[in-house]
């Protein structure tokens, strides 16, 4: 446990109030090391096992929980066999459908494993087999008065030397994540297995039911799964994808529950949530929600309506736009969501008073102002001065160079230039260790590039951009595109943009990949216009990024300074802290429990097959399969039919605290056995991120006994069920 782990568990810096509806308040993201302090609350809700067994991440259950990089999965046999959500293998499915063959539409199932399919570059699972806090060692490396840039840079070389030390022996992938906002470091290694294949995902019209209609709501029954499996070379380590790989033998995997779980019961969840931002300032929030969400919602429909009618009527365009849009499609509505979550939220003012409680709680004690008393205030003008330049950040750095074309040329301009430099003095991502991801990034690209779509959604953003206030603009980029001031010419932007496609070879992926080994002064000479945009942006590039690692040493500073502070505070009211979502792997558990969301409104925590047909109308997104719905028309409901409900269980909720990343994360009943795969929040969840509201906030599952009831009924998946241990022959 860390210095500054629970001793019990605590209330939310954001909700600092015990549910009325329940014993527990089940709110938290934990670190594994943290859970024997829970051991009370998790034995008085029925865990049935030895808490300490869900902090050691080499053994059951633990070491069956991986990561896909984006999101959750685990291993569910000793053939390396892994289940996650069917949104989470959205990419895997794009890469092996084509017209003639679609897989979004027509789902996949291999026989045996010589049909099992690579699922594309870039694909990895991440077995974490070792957490070391390395705390002392950073801080040791930090020169005592060092300003922003000379603190990220020390920062930034000790975490080099780390990993490198960790990554010595072939075939693991280390990190250095921050926690606390950079009081404690830990050093985390893991498996990197990049020979992953697609096994099992049912048709888009189950994997996805409801579309974006249901997306965030309830009631939902959505069939969220997908299977896939890892594989390494015959010598058991992670190889390259070869025909010669051999299954991976996981130390262990996930007993799946046939039996599942009611209303009530424990239920757990282990993933690898993204990012929450629950000690953020009140000002932070006051901007996120009403100018980034807003604006993002608005620019990411824009976005969907250019996607929408460039690839309309051509359906290997729409192929290959597919992920694109559902990503675009989710975030779009998460911002609407967070909106009007907030709107109905109090977690600004409450933001407000906590910081106006601490200032109060350091004046009162002259050794607490002498060593916290500035901190607010610190991190309140850094957070300013970031907020004057949040236009550019939007508009140029995240859109106005939204060309698939361009982000490879700039990929491939930075490489030439870190490779003159020793490898340990190269930018991290560009390091001999990030040669392959590198490879990979540009051979994906074709996947979901189309030049007249890219065009289209280019040039749009372009002109967005041009409109911010003029001291956000970067002159190189407007002199490319001749920007003057706020004007911009269109006919010569068309002309520049028709020059530029025409003119490139970056879309051929040969040529491409070419590129990976030019030198800077071959790539310098080059005449292909996108390379040679990213060779005339790269000094302003270089120049932003100077500001954005200075400023980033400074936040270093600022808010872990803020951090201890805080939790000073609150170890005085006997209140402790979990740190926010990193990517790292965490623990949060709940119960089974439906919620009110309205006045006279209460929803039930499960939905059943009757729901599924119910809500059919044979169009998209609510089109089930017919032999989905012949089943169900049946009553077919065999072995996995759930008593008090009459039929199969689709979907359930619980009060688990989730958020992005913890997609495809396995739900662990009272026995730590699968019973489900978390994919979803339900809408009042939304500003979860920000705020946990025990009385509304959700979680959605997709319930195990569906998928084992599609997998035997349906799609008579019978190899996998018996890899499963769950085959009735």
């Amino acid at each position: 446990m860390t210095p500054l782990a629970p001793a019990g568990l605590s209330l939310s810096l954001l909700a600092l109030a015990w549910s009325s509806e329940s014993t527990f308040a089940v709110e938290g993201m934990w670190q594994p090391s943290q859970l024997p302090g829970l051991a009370s609350e998790l034995e008085a809700l029925g865990l049935e096992l030895d808490p300490d067994r869900l902090s050691k991440l080499t053994e059951h259950p633990m070491n069956a929980v991986i990561s896909l990089g984006f999101c959750t999965a685990s291993f569910v046999s000793p053939k390396g066999l892994a289940v996650t959500n069917h949104h989470c293998s959205h990419g895997f499915i794009q890469y092996n459908s084509t017209e003639e063959h679609n897989l979004i539409r027509d789902g996949f199932l291999a026989a045996d494993l010589s049909e099992e399919r690579f699922a594309g570059p870039g694909s990895r699972i991440l077995v974490t087999v070792e957490v070391e806090d390395v705390t002392a060692l950073i801080h040791a490396e930090i020169p005592p008065g060092a300003d922003g840039r000379a603190r990220y840079q020390a920062i930034e070389s000790k975490e080099k030397s780390l990993v490198a030390a960790c990554e010595e022996t072939a075939g693991f992938r280390c990190e250095v994540y921050p926690f606390h906002m950079g009081l404690e470091y830990k050093l985390i290694k893991q498996l990197e297995i990049r020979d992953v294949r697609l096994v099992y995902a049912p048709p888009e019209a189950i994997g996805d039911y409801g579309g974006d209609i249901d997306n965030w709501m309830w009631p939902r029954h959505t069939g969220d799964y997908s299977f896939l499996r890892a594989y390494v070379g015959p010598d058991g380590m992670p190889a390259d994808p070869s025909p010669d790989n051999v299954p991976y033998k996981p130390e262990s995997w996930l007993t799946v529950s046939t039996e599942g779980v009611s209303e009530g019961d424990l239920v757990m969840v282990a993933g690898y949530p993204g990012r929450t931002y629950r000690h953020r300032l009140a000002q932070e929030v006051d901007d996120r929600f009403n100018w980034y969400y807003p604006t993002r919602r608005d620019l990411y429909q824009e976005w969907l309506d250019i996607l929408a009618a460039e690839t309309a009527g051509n359906e290997e365009a729409a192929i290959l736009y597919a992920s694109w849009v559902s990503r675009l499609n989710n975030s779009a509505k998460n911002y609407q969501g967070m909106i009007e979550g907030f709107a109905k939220s109090d977690v600004h003012k409450r933001k407000a008073a906590l910081e106006r409680d601490l200032q109060d709680w350091i004046e009162a004690d002259a050794a607490r102002k002498a060593s916290y008393l500035s901190a607010i205030e610190e991190l309140r003008a850094l957070v300013n001065d970031l907020q004057s330049t949040r236009e550019q950040e939007t508009y140029y750095e995240s859109l106005a160079q939204r060309s698939s074309m361009l982000g490879s040329a700039r990929e491939l301009v930075r490489l030439s230039r870190e490779r003159e430099k020793p490898d340990m003095d190269r930018e991290p991502g560009y390091q001999e260790r990030d040669l392959i991801r590198i490879r990979e990034r540009q051979q994906r690209v074709n996947r979901s590039y189309d030049p007249g779509v890219d065009r289209a959604v280019w040039r749009h953003f372009i002109i967005r951009y041009a409109a911010i206030p003029l001291d956000q603009h970067v002159t190189d980029f407007d002199q490319w595109f001749g920007i003057e001031g706020n004007s911009v010419d269109e006919a010569a932007l068309d002309k520049r943009l028709d020059e530029m496609y025409a003119g490139t070879g970056l879309g051929n992926e040969a040529e491409r990949l070419a590129w990976i080994d030019a030198t800077a002064e071959q790539i310098d000479a080059s005449e292909d216009p996108f390379l040679q945009l990213a060779v005339h942006l790269y000094p302003s590039d270089m120049a932003l990024e100077e500001r954005d690692k200075e400023m980033s040493g400074r936040f270093q500073q600022a808010r872990s300074r803020y951090m201890a502070a805080l939790i000073a505070y609150l170890q005085s009211l006997d209140r402790s802290v979990y740190p926010d979502a990193n990517s790292t792997l965490r623990v949060t558990y709940g119960t089974i429990k439906g919620y009110s969301p309205r006045d006279a409104v209460q929803y039930l925590p499960f939905t059943g097959l009757e729901g599924v047909a119910a809500k059919n109308t044979g169009e998209e997104p609510f089109n089930a399969p017919v032999n989905q719905l012949e089943a169900i028309a049946e009553g077919r409901f065999g072995r996995f039919a759930k008593d008090d409900l009459g039929s199969v269980p689709v979907n359930y909720l619980s009060t688990v605290d989730s958020t992005g990343g913890n997609s495809g994360s396995p739900t662990l009943n009272s026995k730590a056995e699968l019973v489900g795969l978390l994919f979803d929040g339900n809408y009042e969840s939304i500003i979860a991120d920000w705020d946990y509201i025990p009385s509304i906030t959700r979680s959605i599952h997709v319930d195990i006994r569906y998928v084992l009831w599609l997998m035997e009924e349906v799609h008579g998946a019978h190899n996998l069920l018996r890899e499963m241990g769950v085959a009735t022959d």
